[in-house]
């Protein structure tokens, strides 16, 4: 059954070498199963004709029937075009080709009633439509079409005459030999449960539904197959880790105690209370911790993260704590300094700037264990970095670092998998956690320290610039510092943006009183460091930068974000650059920046940063916007690979699918009782690496 499914795609009648390495290259359909699971992006009903005078602009597809009057070649060179003029009973429509035209032109017959398929243009009071289908109008063909599949292509393909059409002959010809071939991969209580198609129906109606209604029941079993078959896989890893990774048993509180009574700067938040708690019962276990920590910017991460090394430390394990640029690493390193000395500890920071002397004496004491805590960034994931009793590992902004770089530092310990505490200020929604981390327990910091005032943000366009100056002169005569942040560094031809170079200089006509520092992505590190360190001491007073300070410096004393062209900017960008503010007792403000002309969605953006200032709120209208796109580095980690899922749309059969998985390991961890067979055997008949298990192998 399975190598049926594995066929290669050239034996399919009709397709034949040339086309089958076209498929292969283009779409990465090389056998039957992979076509099959090419499914539409959308159906087209081609039971509805329009007449011309009936068309509006806000349809999204149309179809009328109509004699071409004209046809001519407009333009020379690259910008030649057919135009040609359709028409009605009731008026024209025009019909334009930039591509074959000529060939198109050869083949137009007067006085021959078209078909003409397409999406229609508005141009003053007519309407046009850019390279529309077109096929003879034959009356007793046309009568009842159903559902039309349509399907991606590249112009690559249909310039070998692989068009949507013709995709759609192959899935027509695949179904008829595949349709009893086709093996059901869920067991009968979920169907009925959730009355559910049977598998093979599900896939006839996806591709060639006979109505709406059998394609929204073939596209609810196909959602939750894949949705069930993710979870299933995540909880099974998740139980497997469980079952296979002991860990160092850490539970000794005796440093936190100390910590708490001596030395312990503010009274920790009741989010932060409970996080840690969650995080003692995994260290304490015997069992390997793998836990993702959420928490905005300034929620208190950092100081969960050092009572949890504390713990460990406690235990006699060393602790390490990873962060993707040397600015984060030295700045996680500086405000833990004074804590460390003040517990008589030994802390080390190891980057790629770390002298060879340095390294030499951290890696001296790393290996005897006197060193307690290293912090650094890709640089601890060398070979010679080795730890004498290596208990926690610490990553921060986690999805900066691939999977492979991860597993480097969580092998420094022969005897034991360290405890893995992974950290985010990037709010993910839900669905998305539950999808991308759903081997991974899941803690969230929902609550901002006392006394910390939610960062006021308004919008501005660029009309009131010299009210937001006058504004900004306010402030830093009040002792505050100030953001101005920019989305390119210099002028660019293509796009009509406000750029740093511009920007610094105007900012420095404009403030001649005000010392400007200036940070970009191009400068090299010791430059932008110097940058860095006269804004963090306060000597200069405004800081001109690109995004290289989303995630970057903490500066209590900075209570103003300005970014220009905020409309650029994606909802979680804005929310990580605002994040660079209120970190002080002050009143914080973001400034949006934005000329009167924007879309729609960026309106929709801007309202959303004025309204909150909750993180989750802001990443589940991020994904409702964008799609799950690369949140979280999802790209790297291949998980994210939906064939027919959206997250975005489907959170609530996502967390259907996901209780039906629990339930079914919770019963049957192994997946032997026989109802389960047909999980098993699909589970089975795929490759190894295969990484969405909803696909036929």
């Amino acid at each position: 059954m399975t190598s049926f499914f594995n066929t290669k795609i050239d034996y399919l009648k009709g397709v034949g070498e040339r086309m089958a390495q076209a498929l292969r290259s283009e779409l990465n359909i090389a056998t039957y199963g992979d076509l099959l699971q090419h499914y539409p992006f959308r159906h087209e009903d081609r039971s509805q004709y329009h007449k011309i005078a009936e068309v509006e602009e806000d349809m999204p597809y149309i179809q009328v029937i109509g004699k071409v009057r004209r046809a001519e070649l407009v333009g020379e060179g690259p910008k030649k075009r057919l135009v040609a003029v359709l028409q009605d009973d009731t008026g024209e429509l025009e019909l334009v080709w930039f591509q074959g035209a000529k060939w198109i032109l050869d083949r137009l017959k007067a006085e021959v009633a078209y078909v003409a398929f397409g999406k229609p243009t508005r141009f003053g009071s007519k309407y046009s439509i850019a390279h529309p289908e077109m096929e003879v109008y034959m009356p007793q063909a046309s009568e009842a079409k159903p559902l039309q599949p349509v399907y991606a292509t590249t112009e690559k393909l249909k310039r070998s005459r692989i068009d949507s059409k013709a995709i759609a002959r192959m899935q027509k010809r695949l179904l008829q030999l595949a349709y009893d071939k086709i093996p059901e991969t869920l067991p009968l209580h979920l169907i009925e449960r959730y009355q559910l198609l049977p598998k093979r129906d599900a896939l006839l109606h996806i591709h060639f539904p006979e109505n709406y209604m059998l394609l929204e029941q073939a596209r609810f079993r196909l959602k939750f197959e894949e949705l069930f078959y993710i979870q299933l896989r995540l909880l099974k890893l998740k139980i497997t880790k469980m079952a296979k990774s002991l860990g160092l048993v850490l539970g000794d509180t005796k440093l936190v105690h100390q910590f708490y009574e001596r030395y312990l700067p503010f009274e920790l938040t009741n989010a932060q209370k409970r996080v840690i708690r969650e995080i003692f019962e995994d260290l304490r276990s015997g069992r390997q911790m793998n836990r993702l920590l959420q928490g905005d910017v300034g929620s208190g991460k950092t100081m969960v993260a050092f009572i949890c090394m504390l713990i460990a430390i406690g235990s006699g394990a060393q602790v390490a704590m990873m962060a993707p640029t040397e600015i984060l690493a030295e700045q996680h390193y500086r405000s833990l300094e004074d804590f460390v000395d003040k517990l008589g500890l030994n802390m080390a920071l190891l980057t790629g700037s770390t002298r060879k002397k340095a390294r030499r004496a951290i890696d001296e004491m790393l290996q005897s264990g006197d060193l307690h805590i290293l912090v650094g960034t890709h640089a601890l994931l060398e070979e010679h970095v080795q730890f004498k009793n290596l208990g926690l590992s610490i990553v921060d902004e986690q999805h900066r670092f691939g999977v492979a770089q991860r597993a480097k530092l969580w092998q420094k310990n022969d005897a034991y998998d360290p405890h893995v505490l992974v950290m985010t200020a990037t709010p993910i929604p839900r669905t998305l956690a539950m999808t991308l981390y759903g081997d991974l327990d899941v803690s969230v910091i929902d609550e901002l320290p006392a006394g910390r005032k939610p960062v006021k943000t308004v919008h501005r366009f660029d009309k009131h610039r010299l009210r937001v100056f006058g504004f900004l002169r306010e402030q830093i005569a009040e002792g505050r510092q100030i953001y101005i942040v920019y989305p390119l560094i210099e002028e660019s031809e293509k796009l009509d943006l406000k750029h740093l170079q511009d920007g610094y200089e105007s900012i420095r006509r404009a403030f001649p009183e005000a010392p400007v520092s200036c940070v970009h992505g191009r400068m090299r590190p010791a430059d932008k460091d110097y940058e860095m360190q006269l804004f963090v001491a306060g000597q200069t007073k405004i800081m001109v930068a690109t995004t290289v300070i989303e995630v970057g410096v903490n500066v209590p004393n900075a209570s103003v974000m300005v970014i220009e062209n905020a409309d650029r900017f994606g909802l979680a960008q804005l929310h990580q650059l605002r994040g660079r503010v209120g970190r002080g007792a002050d009143q914080s403000y973001c400034i949006l920046m934005t000329d009167y002309k924007i879309s729609k969605e960026s309106k929709i953006r801007i309202q959303t940063m004025e309204r909150t200032t909750d993180g989750f709120e802001i990443a589940d209208m991020d994904l409702k916007l964008r799609g799950p796109g690369d949140i979280e580095g999802t790209q790297q980690s291949g998980i994210l690979d939906l064939l027919v899922a959206d997250l975005s749309k489907d959170g609530k059969l996502l967390q259907e699918a996901r209780q039906a998985a629990i339930e079914i390991l919770d019963k049957d961890p192994d997946l032997a009782a026989q109802v389960h067979w047909p999980i098993l055997q699909h589970i089975q008949s795929l490759k190894k690496e295969t990484i969405n298990w909803s696909k036929i192998s």
